[in-house]
């Protein structure tokens, strides 16, 4: 693993290339970024976990007014790139195109390597190269991120792209985040032999396949990227609240009051 030191809305008002969700696709130096240009990469919204601790499908708790999975799509097309589903629990495609799981119960692991292997030659496929995309890359956010930047999903692809590195994530107060997580294609084969074995730890299986391809695992730490606005928030919230998980109704309430401004 290594650390790499990288080179004011209203979420309800719509911002430029949103579609009406009031996300703004770039910040910081990412300015420039010219929406729609991702034509390297896909997303994966990952929607097939248990939710035990929420007792119900997370995916469909409203945020705001509007279900998780809703913020969770939109927030990847903020990004500037298409967007897919990885696993479901309840019928989600009415929402954006479903991957399914191979096996219900094998964690979010499962529904990686399935969106991976989709983009060898399954239908993603085929919709991303009717697109003109190369899809070298793909783009992991859990649907229980409500409160992250789509500055920060560019940011890591803009580095992955620049580094080379199969995988990329970001850390808080110095502790790498598991998501989320920009994975080249050539993670795949590492990643299918952790599920495969057993072991269902997102993390360790990124490292896992880091080391398969002999190079660390790439962690950017996103206080520098806000310190040296590399990546902004729309609402400017402070980065320790960007990785909330919202896992339970005690989150859900702190989720909404974060967004409403009533936590500093």
């Amino acid at each position: 693993m290594i650390f790499a030191t990288p080179p004011h809305d209203n979420l309800g008002a719509p911002g430029p290339g949103s579609s009406g969700t009031g996300l703004r696709p770039w910040g910081g130096d990412l300015e420039f970024e010219t929406w729609g240009s991702e034509k390297d990469a896909v997303g994966f919204v990952l929607a097939g976990g248990q939710s035990r601790r929420m007792g119900t499908d997370k995916a469909l708790i409203e945020f705001r007014g509007r279900p998780l999975i809703a913020y969770a799509l939109d927030l990847v097309r903020a990004a500037g790139l298409p967007v897919f589903i990885a696993g479901a629990r309840s019928a989600l495609d009415s929402f954006a195109p479903v991957i399914p799981d191979s096996r219900t119960d094998a964690g979010p692991l499962e529904g990686i390597c399935a969106a991976l292997e989709s983009l060898k030659g399954g239908s993603i496929d085929l919709a991303v190269r009717a697109s003109g995309s190369r899809a070298p890359y793909a783009v992991f956010l859990p649907v229980d991120l409500p409160l992250l930047p789509p500055a920060l999903l560019l940011y890591l692809l803009h580095h992955a792209r620049i580094t080379g590195r199969a995988v990329t994530l970001p850390s808080v107060n110095g502790f790498p985040q598991t998501f989320p997580v920009v994975l080249s294609l050539a993670c795949l084969p590492g990643l299918e032999h952790e599920c495969k074995s057993g072991r269902r730890g997102c993390y360790a299986a990124f490292q896992s396949a880091a080391a398969t391809l002999e190079e660390p695992v790439s962690v950017l730490r996103t206080e520098v990227l806000v310190q040296s606005r590399k990546i902004t928030h729309p609402v400017a919230l402070p980065v320790t609240h960007w990785f909330l998980n919202v896992n339970d109704l005690a989150d859900l309430r702190r989720a909404t009051s974060i967004s409403a401004g009533r936590v500093s």
